[in-house]
């Protein structure tokens, strides 16, 4: 097997699996651990997993999210019932900010069934989806490109987003405890509060697994969203601390 091809093995096998065994990885692919060890190191440092000890994880930490094209590939079920509880709040002639990440890709995919929409995005997936849709008014946010989080960021999407207003935005999060939303990267967390600032109403999109989770930069505090959508009940008091303070969680079945 050439070496492309069992990095590709590995990425598929944290798609199925979350993590991966360094002896695992080196018996089934007939190498030595040390040429494993070297795919892992370039696969993390493109950003694709994070290592840790006996192997690698593509689950996220407090300074690391895994590449769009890892999480693209997870949690399709659950994606797809958040989407649809999310689609619930579009009306016809809205206005809609959708921000970078797998999650809400899914959403994207959906709008033209709410058509005429006024779309804005500085998310890749969308853009690439909606642009030949017709009904669709698409608002592509400029900036820097990043393979990452398959969207754009900086400067010049901040800038365009301070002159922009919308019906909506709708922002997912990798975190969210103690009443807080969280993210690993700067940048990314710009973009997502300039759209919440942007936006008359806010919606946050979080899978059941994020909560009790932190990461390096506070994005927003929980009361700063009108809705908080979620795929399953989560662990522990998180529903309870979130209910009691009087935010609305809604947890979206099939």
């Amino acid at each position: 097997m050439k070496r492309e091809e069992r990095r590709q093995a590995i990425m598929d096998l944290l798609v199925e699996h979350r993590e991966v065994d360094l002896d695992d990885l080196a018996e089934r692919f007939a190498v030595s651990k040390m040429t494993i060890h070297r795919d892992l190191d370039e696969l993390e440092q493109a950003g694709v997993l994070r290592k840790v000890r006996g192997g690698a994880t593509a689950d996220s930490g407090t300074q690391f999210e895994s590449d769009f094209r890892i999480r693209a590939r997870q949690d399709a079920a659950a994606k797809e019932r958040m989407a649809r509880a999310a689609l619930e709040l579009i009306e016809p002639g809205m206005t809609v900010m959708i921000n970078d990440g797998s999650m809400a890709a899914v959403l994207g995919s959906m709008l033209p069934e709410k058509r005429p929409l006024t779309v804005i995005t500085n998310n890749a997936a969308i853009l690439d989806g909606l642009r030949d849709e017709p009904g669709i008014t698409l608002l592509g946010l400029g900036g820097v490109y990043s393979a990452k989080f398959n969207g754009f960021f900086g400067v010049v999407t901040e800038a365009a987003l301070s002159q922009l207003r919308a019906d909506i935005a709708f922002v997912s999060t990798p975190a969210v405890a103690d009443l807080k939303a969280f993210h690993m990267d700067d940048n990314v967390v710009r973009s997502k509060q300039k759209m919440m600032g942007a936006a008359s109403r806010r919606c946050l999109l979080v899978n059941h697994t994020r909560f009790g989770r932190t990461a390096l930069h506070t994005l927003a505090d929980l009361d700063r969203f009108d809705w908080i959508i979620t795929d399953d009940q989560p662990a522990g008091d998180a529903a309870k601390e979130i209910e009691a303070a009087g935010l609305k969680l809604m947890i979206a079945k099939d």
